[in-house]
């Protein structure tokens, strides 16, 4: 009996870092030079992910950039 109680208890360590993963929270970073956004940084913790250019379609999505006019237009009603 003390062999499945050692399992037990080795599998339920061996589980812990996995849900610690899992509950790192992704953040976004933006990394300014002479008050321009230059990159954004994408985080998993502290362990940095990607790096998305500002410029990009993604990048102007993610700092709320847009070129249609009536977007804008709307937006600012």
């Amino acid at each position: 009996m003390s062999e499945n109680e050692n399992n037990t208890e080795n599998s339920a360590v061996a589980e812990t870092p996995v849900a610690e993963v899992a509950q790192e929270e992704v953040t976004y970073h933006a990394v300014e030079k002479n008050g321009k956004i230059t990159a954004i940084w994408e985080m998993r913790g502290r362990k940095h992910v990607r790096t998305i250019d500002p410029r990009s379609a993604e990048g102007r999505h993610m700092l709320g950039h847009t070129d249609n006019p009536e977007v804008v237009q709307s937006a600012q009603v």
